[in-house]
């Protein structure tokens, strides 16, 4: 449907702004005064008026896709941050040791923290995650166990009751989760009351908690909680803002950015 209230010029920039967002999953406003040839003050406006129909969500310097109701398509949110997410996925990997038994969740950092565990040893793997499964079946050193539930066909997840039930009759070692959105206070927040729920059953039931997350997630909102960052003992990212670094400084959690080498 045409919106007549706005002009056409307007309102065929900002269609192409909203499809920019959709394909790269964050704009900026220097980005697209660049590209639209005009003045930033021009591009606020827009982003302005697309959060106010909740069409975009604004950040600092930008606005996201994401309106915090709907999660980014999960081949868009593997590509992003590819390089970041394979550090992150190494360094959480090496707190694991050979031998271990772990949960797996949700997630596209997830799966590079999976994927980085490939020269491991005798890993007993739980996870609810079909693309992890797939992946870490073909080492014949590991056990795969893989939760039962509803499988989300967007991503490969497992989710609901069912997958919780099944979490819950293990006590491991250690949890790899990760989160869709973490704010300036630490509270871990996603999309899918369902997905949420088997998260918070994969970190009551494991003695060490890695949260894994790119600085993408710290620009971002969703509706559910998950839980807080004290609730983790460690947190591996590619950098941390300065609030939330004091935030798990406060609460003991260990903190590794990989840009700081």
């Amino acid at each position: 449907m045409v919106d007549l209230t706005r002009p056409a010029d307007v309102a065929q920039r900002q269609d192409a702004i909203v499809a920019l967002a959709r394909e790269q999953g964050r704009v900026t406003v220097d980005g697209l005064a660049l590209h639209f040839d005009v003045t930033p003050q021009t591009i606020r406006r827009d982003l302005n008026d697309l959060a106010a129909r909740q069409i975009l969500q604004r950040v600092h310097g930008g606005a996201v896709f994401s309106s915090g109701v709907a999660n980014l398509e999960y081949e868009k949110r593997r590509q992003m941050a590819a390089a970041e997410k394979a550090a992150i996925g190494q360094a959480a990997a090496a707190l694991i040791p050979d031998g271990a038994s772990l949960f797996v969740n949700i997630g596209t950092t997830t799966e590079a923290v999976s994927e980085a565990l490939a020269g491991h040893d005798a890993l007993m793997v739980i996870t609810n995650n079909i693309n992890v499964a797939n992946r870490m079946r073909l080492h014949p050193k590991f056990e795969v166990v893989i939760a039962g539930g509803v499988v989300r066909g967007s991503d490969g997840g497992i989710v609901g009751e069912a997958a919780s039930d099944f979490i819950r009759q293990f006590k491991v070692d250690y949890a790899v989760i990760g989160a869709s959105a973490i704010d300036a206070e630490g509270a871990l927040l996603d999309y899918d009351f369902r997905e949420v729920r088997v998260a918070q059953a994969i970190m009551a039931n494991a003695r060490h908690v890695i949260l894994v997350s790119d600085a993408s997630k710290y620009e971002r909102s969703a509706p559910v909680r998950i839980g807080h960052i004290s609730q983790v003992r460690s947190f591996v990212t590619d950098r941390a803002p300065d609030a939330l670094a004091a935030v798990c400084h406060a609460h003991d959690v260990r903190l590794i950015e990989t840009s700081r080498g």
